[in-house]
């Protein structure tokens, strides 16, 4: 609710200065269901699809909106979702990679940054798969 109601609230100045830039955090988890974490994937969806909806709804004006899909990173995440010690963790980015590519393609104006070769790799994969079996695949690795 919060990223809703704060571009509802920041939106309108940015467009009677016809300049800014908004940044949402999604997550790769929004490209596919999550089993395990079912709420979690599901909102991250929401940002995703929220923000590519508005970049488009914007794309007239110099205001541009952004979607950063991180995978898995390094910060307090994992121990606060109980998910540190999962197959899904066990690569995460440095929190310091993530933001430099989340400023880097803020600034180009991008609409979807997903961070990582591997993460961009997984989130075609969800493209292209069966939602059935992305779905089983990504509960083998949000399990303990």
């Amino acid at each position: 609710m919060a990223l809703t109601e704060l571009t509802h609230l920041f939106l309108p100045g940015m467009l009677e200065r016809n300049s800014g830039r908004i940044l949402n955090v999604a997550s790769t988890a929004a490209f596919q269901p999550g089993p395990m974490m079912a709420v979690y994937f599901a909102s991250k969806a929401f940002v995703l699809s929220f923000s590519e909806a508005l970049a488009e709804e914007l794309a007239t004006t110099n205001v541009t909106v952004t979607a950063l899909c991180p995978g898995a990173t390094k910060t307090n995440f994992g121990t606060v979702a109980s998910v540190e010690k999962t197959k899904m963790f066990s690569q995460a980015m440095p929190a310091a990679q993530v933001a430099q590519e989340a400023i880097d393609g803020l600034l180009q104006g991008k609409r979807v940054i997903i961070t990582g070769s591997k993460n961009k790799a997984g989130a075609l994969a969800a493209k292209l798969l069966p939602r059935s079996t992305v779905a089983k695949a990504v509960k083998s690795i949000t399990q303990s």
